[in-house]
């Protein structure tokens, strides 16, 4: 008879492959084709639970405020700058998740390579992180904000929300390692070519996403997930960029 343990990693992994499908136009290795619970609501539940754009299609150049938050893994901390002037609704999302103590007890659980997506045409490298699966911690969908809308390209350490369809964003994110212009709207990574919703950069603590995208994975799914420890606003006395 399995073991507890072998049992309790049977049912983790299911649940990766499954909630791995969020990241749009991926086969995860093993094209599975599962959806997670409650991340593709019915249409009546993304109505007025949505976050709405309440500053409007205001030119980027007036959008420049930015919020710095740090991460603190088991690999260390990395500081992120938040767009919440160029993405309000994806960053507002971001931080209120990050306030209300949301992330707590999340984790890097997927890595993107070239290497272990053979069946999609427009390769990319990402890792991504979240809440995973656990619902009762999950926020209502956010309006998708598009990179043009935003002027917030796919670059290497740029901050990201992961989806399914627009406008299913909720907890999950991913960050680029490397330039991924194949995630910028009018990319055709996904099948819709509405691209994924950047929202913020790594600046500081860079070594630190790559170390997790070597990890060993099966089938993108990271062999032990990366343990976040905390995410939390900075008090303006933040690490310089690097």
């Amino acid at each position: 008879m399995a073991s507890v343990r072998s049992q309790k990693r049977r049912s983790w992994t299911a649940a990766a492959f499954a909630l791995g499908a969020i990241l749009l136009g991926t086969d995860c290795g093993g094209g599975t084709g599962m959806k997670v619970s409650g991340q593709e609501p019915a249409p009546a539940a993304l109505g007025g639970g949505r976050l709405k754009n309440e500053v409007g299609r205001m030119p980027v150049e007036k959008r420049a405020d930015t919020v710095r938050v740090r991460m603190d893994t088991e690999y260390g901390p990395m500081i992120f700058e938040i767009y919440t002037g160029r993405a309000p609704i994806t960053a507002r999302n971001f931080l209120r998740h990050v306030d209300e103590g949301r992330y707590a007890g999340s984790s890097f659980y997927r890595t993107v390579r070239l290497n272990n997506q053979p069946n999609d045409k427009v390769k990319i490298e990402v890792i991504q992180g979240g809440i995973g699966i656990r619902e009762s911690t999950l926020l209502p969908p956010i309006e998708h904000e598009t990179t043009r809308e935003t002027g917030t390209k796919h670059l290497d350490g740029t901050l990201s929300m992961a989806r399914m369809a627009v406008g299913t964003a909720t907890s999950e994110f991913f960050i680029c390692i490397g330039a991924q212009p194949g995630l910028d709207q009018g990319g055709i990574r996904n099948p819709d070519g509405q691209g994924f919703a950047a929202f913020g950069r790594l600046i500081s603590g860079s070594e630190i996403p790559r170390r997790i995208h070597r990890r060993p994975d099966e089938g993108q799914m990271l062999a032990r997930p990366v343990k976040i420890i905390s995410i939390a606003r900075l008090d303006g006395r933040g690490i310089e960029p690097r």
